[in-house]
């Protein structure tokens, strides 16, 4: 039987990194918040692994079209080096072109939204992806 995942997604960006929950009995992910990068980032992490008892954290990993790092993917590394003191279980998910597909997933709702709405949203994909290839 395989574990029980209790995960939570980070999209991060220059100015604000989405989150998503999800785990392994619904095997659905959901857009859960955006945290502005302010310098208390890390400490607002934490209080979301400990508070939805996280035992997983997916990290998006940018990639460009031919599949190799981008100058984003040293920044996302460099920041997930900072969350290993709060996090047990750090794993790295591709993120390719999640937050154009959460674009349009959000447009077509035809409701407003914001670019941190975009940017939970694409951590919501980046879980249901890890989810999925991990029959999770």
């Amino acid at each position: 039987m395989p574990k029980f995942i209790n995960a939570i997604c980070l999209d991060i960006g220059e100015k604000r990194i989405g989150v998503a929950v999800g785990d392994s009995d619904v095997r659905i992910a959901v857009p859960f918040d955006t945290i502005d990068v302010d310098g208390n980032e890390v400490s607002a992490i934490a209080e979301i692994l400990i508070k939805e008892k996280a035992n997983v954290l997916v990290i998006g990993y940018p990639r460009n079209q031919s599949g190799e790092p981008t100058a984003q993917s040293k920044l996302v590394t460099e920041f997930a080096a900072k969350l290993s003191d709060i996090a047990e279980n750090i794993v790295f998910q591709d993120e390719s072109l999640t937050s154009v597909i959460a674009e349009q997933q959000l447009a077509a709702y035809n409701r407003p939204y914001k670019k941190s709405d975009v940017d939970a949203q694409a951590a919501a994909i980046i879980l249901q992806d890890y989810l999925e290839a991990n029959n999770a």
